[in-house]
């Protein structure tokens, strides 16, 4: 499964809010050096989705505020 997600860095808390099905706004309590914010996100949306960070990609936009996120789909399926 794809999304897209929309980050905000830098936020006081962490929190996954749900545009549509397949877009979300990601509040993240880290910056946006050095990856640290994308590492934050992947565990964010791991407890989100209850799945393990492992079957969680960013597979586009690494270096933006707005990113594809693909979760491995025999993973949430379980």
């Amino acid at each position: 499964m794809k999304i897209l997600v929309s980050v905000i860095p830098n936020s006081r808390k962490s929190e996954v809010i749900k545009i549509s099905d397949s877009s979300f706004k990601v509040k993240v309590d880290a910056p946006p050096v050095e990856g640290k914010a994308n590492s934050r996100l992947i565990t964010i949306l791991s407890d989100y989705f209850n799945v393990p960070k492992s079957s969680i990609t960013i597979v586009k936009g690494s270096l933006s505020k707005r990113k594809v996120i693909e979760i491995d789909d025999n993973i949430l399926n379980k």
